[in-house]
């Protein structure tokens, strides 16, 4: 059974979406080409105030969190202008934009905590980057603070991202805020060797590098009687950033001149003792 067509309304649909789209058609066109000039200019803004930054040697933190604020309130602000060339009502769109605002920030509560988080961050400024930090149970350089994580790098270079809300209100240990730190040594020698000459061999090894502080001196102590070895403590100070370098090559130095002198370094062991039950 065919269906009777109407070929007046059809004729005048076709024509009403015609008059429609010729009504529309310079604002869409208007709009698309806004946002296309206006993301061009936002893009030459964010990379001006990145150069002005650079040039000025501001604060590298600050400097990424700022540019990266800039580019989002000017898009939000680009958007808002499309959508008021396209003839949308703003007083409509705010509402529902606030009533869609109210969804999504209980949906994102987390993310919103980390925003709030990176605020708190780059106001007490724990540290910077190019810190050597160790927080949230991972150890390495920070290398990006953004709005919402913190990026960093691990000595055998892994990427950690980590997110600012637990950051900012966990423990953390930042290495890189003191300009010294102390290094610490443990070395066991022989019960049967000379606790005195292996000491004299210790701080000579010790005091032969250059990288190592004379104010406060070396320390070098018996600091406990273990089950295999009489175990020495060495605490000697360096700038930050030789303390791997002190710690590695003079444990090395220290091995190689305890051998040169005849002095043990013992494995762990035990002394068993038989006995024979005659019959």
């Amino acid at each position: 059974m065919k269906l009777p067509v109407d070929t007046a309304q059809i004729t005048s649909f076709a024509e009403n979406s015609w008059q429609v789209m010729m009504d529309y058609a310079p604002k869409v066109i208007s709009a698309l080409v806004v946002l296309v000039i206006g993301l061009i200019i936002i893009r030459m803004i964010v990379n001006g105030v990145r150069k002005a930054f650079e040039k000025k040697k501001f604060d590298v933190t600050l400097q990424r969190f700022l540019v990266s604020m800039i580019s989002i309130l000017l898009k939000a602000a680009l958007a808002i202008t499309v959508i008021g060339m396209l003839g949308i009502q703003m007083t409509t769109f705010v509402a529902m934009l606030g009533a869609a605002g109210l969804a999504i920030g209980l949906a994102l509560s987390g993310t919103l905590q980390n925003f709030a988080g990176g605020v708190i961050l780059l106001i007490l400024r724990p540290y910077r980057v190019g810190d050597f930090v160790e927080m949230q149970g991972h150890s390495g350089t920070v290398k990006e603070i953004q709005i919402f994580n913190t990026i960093m790098t691990t000595p055998d270079n892994k990427t950690i991202i980590i997110p600012n809300s637990p950051i900012s209100t966990g423990s953390m240990i930042n290495y890189s805020t003191q300009p010294k730190r102390r290094v610490d040594f443990t070395i066991g020698i022989g019960y049967d060797d000379d606790i005195d000459k292996a000491r004299e061999v210790i701080l000579g090894v010790i005091t032969k590098d250059e990288r190592v502080h004379k104010d406060p001196e070396p320390f070098i102590a018996v600091s406990a009687l273990a089950d295999s070895s009489v175990n020495f403590v060495l605490r000697v100070w360096a700038d930050s950033g030789d303390y791997w370098g002190v710690y590695f090559e003079n444990l090395e130095a220290i091995k190689k001149a305890l051998d040169a002198n005849n002095i043990s370094i013992p494995y762990p062991q035990r002394d068993v003792h038989l006995h024979t039950v005659e019959k």
